[in-house]
């Protein structure tokens, strides 16, 4: 599977140290897809604000999401497939994403979200090295989580198997909503 028939966006989410990163990068490389990873998005007062260690607050989060939206409708507009990481916590973020199809009637657009307990989150972000997101935030994140209802079109994907093991359940998952 290396182009898509139609547009199709795969949004990795899940909170920090879940290994969105990880697992879009490998999916863009399979699909020959692009890749936008979210946080390049964040503007700098946002990436100092999380440095220090504070939790960023809704309206810190609306221009990243408006941006992230606007780059996935472009992606869109060209015709182009890509895989994109956002941590999407809430469902109003993950609303603002899915906007991204209006005008687009023939795209596709995949959530998959990765979940995982608090402690093999924890493990991940204590050996995690050169982000700028502080393990001290994951509680904050785990608290504003909102796991999608039952009538949210999201892919669940659970961290504990291995990366290929990841990478080729979202790769059906992908398949399944072409």
């Amino acid at each position: 599977m290396t182009a898509a028939a139609r547009p199709h966006i795969a949004v990795v989410t899940g909170v920090a140290g879940s290994g969105k990163s990880t697992l879009a990068a490998t999916l863009a490389r399979s699909l020959g897809w692009d890749l936008l990873e979210g946080d390049d998005l964040h503007p700098p007062a946002n990436i100092a604000k999380m440095a220090a260690g504070h939790a960023l607050t809704d309206a810190d989060r609306a221009p990243w999401l408006a941006a992230i939206a606007a780059w996935m409708s472009a992606e869109f507009a060209a015709g182009r497939s890509a895989v994109v990481t956002c941590s999407a916590l809430k469902r109003s973020y993950r609303d603002v994403l899915r906007r991204s199809l209006v005008g687009h009637p023939d795209a596709v657009l995949t959530i998959l979200q990765l979940t995982g307990s608090r402690q093999q989150l924890a493990d991940r972000l204590a050996a995690r090295t050169g982000h700028f997101m502080p393990a001290a935030l994951l509680d904050s994140q785990l608290h504003t989580l909102e796991p999608p209802g039952p009538d949210e079109p999201v892919v669940p994907l659970e961290i504990g198997p291995p990366p290929a093991e990841m990478a080729a359940a979202a790769l059906a998952a992908l398949r399944a909503h072409s």
